[in-house]
């Protein structure tokens, strides 16, 4: 038997002339309505919402090239520079709507001038503290005075409300986005147009075009300078983050570098250990079978060790990296070290403390790379200076101490050889060694790196 299912389609219902309710069917808007509706909600987001919201304006950092030469009292005054600077702008748009209302005459009157010059004044101060209230508070304002005052002349920007509105703009836009500066353009000149439309049939003359060309002058300069600002800014959080990874990958090579270097020598030590616990049942007569096991047994581990080695420093190895073929240096080569660094124009002695005795090849090892960076350091940085490099062979360890004098020419460049962590390497291979190392500039101008390295009594081998 089969089953038949029918399916009927019910039409959605419709709302108006076939449109969905809701707009679901409605007819998509035009990229035109789309981005005159995004303008709208950027000019209510921008001036309408929290516009007189609490930013005080932050005191002037005072460590730039001029005000880190002030002395302190000064210091702590030069910080409150831009304050003063939008004070004074505030009193000079004062003077000019007072000036402006009692220069007409003796019946001019005393307090108009003075009512004037506060709604000039006020909504430079408010930028201080209410930026894109302040905005609002000079278009209210211009009106104002237009309308207590007297003066037939300057519609609608009065002197006053002239030098306060452009000092308003440019505060705000220094304090704002650049989108901001140009919805108060915008809404200047729209205010100034009407304005002049409406009510300006009266007046001498207008001054909507001059105030906007001057104060589009400003914005401009404004808008350019926080481009500028903000690419300083990207362009310093770049560069610090380019000296961290700088400085990891240094970390990183040095590491990579001690790893290829111990190589050589630990796995020099498992295969000796792999071939005597070989060899060692045939030196012995009839050994027992307990006896032949445990040899067995640490052969089979120093082989495992050494393979799980050379699978460990395969991960680490750079894939342009050759196994030197030469056997890793140790201090009795400081002597040859001491020589080629004396013919590239280095003049350093060395002095020997204490037993002189065979140490670990690792401590050894590592001894020789610290002295050869830190005399390499000297060549770099201090061309010129006479070195000296100090052994100590004391109980419990091995103390080193490099120490060079000041050049004797300043150096106005800093040296490109080299990638500038030479120390950091140094200090990884103290810290790998459990060691204690210190590093600073010496009272004379010259630069000391002193180490100590433990070696126990067991690890000595000689």
């Amino acid at each position: 038997m089969t089953e038949t299912t029918r399916t009927q389609t019910t039409p959605p219902p419709t709302g108006g002339a076939g449109k969905l309710p809701g707009g679901a069917g409605a007819k998509p808007r035009s990229p035109e309505f789309r981005l005159a509706a995004d303008a709208v909600r950027g000019l209510r987001k921008d001036m309408f919402h929290d516009a007189f919201a609490y930013r005080p304006l932050p005191r002037m950092r005072t460590d730039g090239p001029i005000t880190r030469r002030l002395p302190g009292t000064l210091r702590a005054y030069a910080a409150w520079t831009p304050h003063a600077a939008v004070a004074a702008a505030g009193l000079l748009a004062m003077a000019a709507a007072y000036s402006a209302e009692t220069g007409l005459g003796p019946g001019g009157g005393t307090v108009a001038p003075l009512l004037c010059g506060f709604l000039a004044l006020l909504p430079v101060l408010a930028t201080l503290v209410r930026p894109v209230g302040a905005f609002w508070f000079s278009l209210a304002a211009a009106p104002a005075v237009a309308m207590f005052g007297s003066a037939w002349s300057d519609w609608p920007w009065a002197p006053g409300s002239f030098i306060a509105h452009v000092t308003v703009l440019t505060v705000v836009a220094l304090r704002s986005r650049p989108r901001v500066a140009a919805w108060m353009w915008l809404l200047t000149a729209a205010y100034g147009l009407i304005t002049e439309t409406l009510f300006g049939g009266g007046y001498y003359s207008v001054n909507t075009f001059p105030l906007l060309f001057v104060s589009a002058l400003a914005l401009l300069v404004v808008t350019v300078l926080n481009i500028r600002r903000e690419a300083e800014q990207e362009v310093t959080a770049h560069q610090s983050e380019t000296a961290q990874e700088r400085s990891k990958r240094t970390l990183l090579e040095e590491r990579t570098t001690i790893a290829r270097e111990l190589h050589d020598v630990v796995a020099h030590h498992m295969s000796v250990v792999a071939i005597q616990a070989e060899a060692a049942p045939y030196r012995v007569e009839n050994p027992p079978p307990e006896l032949e096991q445990a040899f067995v047994t640490i052969r089979e581990n120093a082989v495992a060790a050494l393979t799980e080695l050379r699978r460990v420093l395969g991960v680490v190895r750079a894939e342009d990296y050759e196994a030197p073929d030469a056997p890793q240096p140790t201090l009795a080569d400081l002597d040859a070290l001491l020589a080629n660094v004396r013919d590239a124009g280095l003049t350093v002695e060395k002095a020997v403390t204490g037993a002189v005795r065979e140490l670990p090849q690792g401590v050894e090892l590592s001894a020789y790379r610290i002295v050869q960076e830190a005399l390499s350091n000297t060549l770099r940085h201090a061309p010129g200076a006479s070195a000296r490099v100090e052994v100590g062979y004391v109980l419990g360890g091995l103390g080193l101490r490099i120490v060079n004098g000041p050049a004797p020419t300043t150096i106005l460049e800093k040296s490109t050889h080299g990638a500038g962590h030479g120390i950091t390497g140094m200090r990884e291979r103290v810290t790998m060694l459990d060691g204690e190392m210190t590093a600073g500039v010496t009272d004379d101008g010259g630069y000391e790196v002193a180490v100590f390295v433990p070696v126990s009594s067991g690890e000595e081998t000689g």
